[in-house]
């Protein structure tokens, strides 16, 4: 299981249409993980189970922030 926390960037399997980012922010977590694209700032939340299949790796590992 890949150990991931609030603030990390991580990298996403598929490009965002905006400017062809694969980088996220994640800004929120709890049964569900919201995630800012780096590229234009939209957001997009998934179902914990659906956002672990699509993150490809996690690019910045934010120290001090609990991990789940």
């Amino acid at each position: 299981m890949v150990e991931y926390g609030l603030d990390d960037i991580v990298e996403m399997k598929k490009e965002h249409p905006c400017r062809k980012s694969k980088e996220w922010k994640i800004i929120r977590m709890g049964a569900d993980i919201k995630i800012k694209c780096l590229g234009c700032g939209s957001s997009v939340m998934f179902p914990r189970t659906e956002f672990e299949r699509k993150m490809k790796r996690i690019i910045k590992h934010t120290e001090g922030k609990e991990v789940n």
